[in-house]
């Protein structure tokens, strides 16, 4: 059987799906799956293990009649069986239908007409749930499992090297992803938190916990959360914080690495939390619109703290800082 899901948005999205893949690849082992997704998040699949070809198209740019032929084509060319499109675009239904894919899976609504089988979305629950719900035309009526993830050995050597440069491999460390680069955002939502608050956040952690080491995500194009005179760029956060560490991980499977061997994570909204989940790291979650009920699964694992206002810059460290030593 061979099976395509259409997953547009960003690289948190699409570590969101993974368990409506990993349920796909486990019921149906000798499945090859494909996805088409944002050329943004083609780099989720790095630390996929269900998943065989990566395919990119940009959903959201202003695509010709010519452009969607062309993905028309590529999907005809590769005969699939079965196609499961995650969201509710009437002109991807409209397309997929002109593939003549046997099974087209949706969710009810605009373009459900295009589809073989359609469900009821439930946007009241997690969303790796919704979007595993998508295979119950499939005959896979199971619970969503837990988000889980496939480093690479190279990530995984990668990370205990780094653990060792920043002198971080024999203590453990709170990790903090503060965002403003690619991997910030799952949607447009406001999901930034500002560094002043940060920095009242680490110089706490490091008076109560001053063995155990501060490390912050920066990417490379981040210029404003961390400016690291060793990265070539002035200081920001290094001003009022002197003793952090700054780690720059250049693909995803070494991100989830350094991610898998924190003690703590803290992060906004964004790819990072979602791969905390992934891989069980105690972690606490700055929110701002959207509700922590769709963004992280039911555990004491993962604690979440809403904005009262809608908006992440809104929460006061005091708030983060009770949950830490108090959570």
């Amino acid at each position: 059987m061979r099976v395509v899901a259409l997953v547009p948005g960003s690289i948190g999205n699409q570590i969101l799906f993974f368990a409506t893949l990993d349920s796909l690849k486990r019921y149906y082992p000798n499945a090859q799956i494909d996805v088409i997704v944002e050329p943004r998040s083609k780099a989720a699949y790095r630390v996929s293990k269900s998943v065989h070809e990566v395919l990119t198209f940009d959903y959201k740019d202003r695509n010709s009649l010519a452009d969607w032929g062309n993905l028309v084509g590529t999907i005809r060319d590769r005969e699939y069986d079965v196609a499961i499109a995650v969201g509710q675009s009437w002109l991807v239904s409209l397309f997929l239908w002109l593939t003549g894919i046997p099974t087209r899976i949706g969710y009810k609504g605009k373009g459900a007409g295009f589809l073989t089988n359609t469900i009821s979305m439930n946007t009241s629950q997690y969303v790796a749930a919704m979007y595993h719900d998508l295979l119950q035309p499939l005959g896979i009526d199971t619970p969503c499992p837990e988000l889980a993830v496939n480093v690479p050995k190279s990530d995984i050597e990668w990370a205990q090297h780094e653990q060792k440069r920043l002198g971080i491999h024999e203590t453990g460390y709170i990790l903090i992803y503060g965002g403003s680069g690619q991997l910030s955002q799952i949607d447009n939502s406001d999901t930034s938190y500002p560094v002043a608050s940060w920095q009242q956040i680490i110089q706490d952690c490091q008076q109560k916990q001053p063995q155990l080491p501060v490390v912050v995500i920066k990417e490379a194009d981040d210029d404003k959360f961390v400016r690291s005179p060793k990265l070539g760029v002035t200081p920001l956060l290094l001003e009022s914080c002197p003793d952090i560490k700054v780690t720059c991980p250049d693909n995803i499977g070494k991100l989830t690495a350094i991610i898998g061997g924190a003690s703590l994570m803290m992060s906004i909204d964004s790819a990072p939390l979602q791969l905390s989940v992934a891989v069980q790291t105690y972690t606490i979650a700055l929110l701002g619109a959207i509700n922590s009920i769709h963004l992280l699964p039911k555990s004491d694992k993962f604690l979440a703290i809403q904005s009262p206002t809608g908006k992440t810059a809104d929460i006061p460290p005091a708030t983060v800082l009770e949950k830490i030593w108090g959570g």
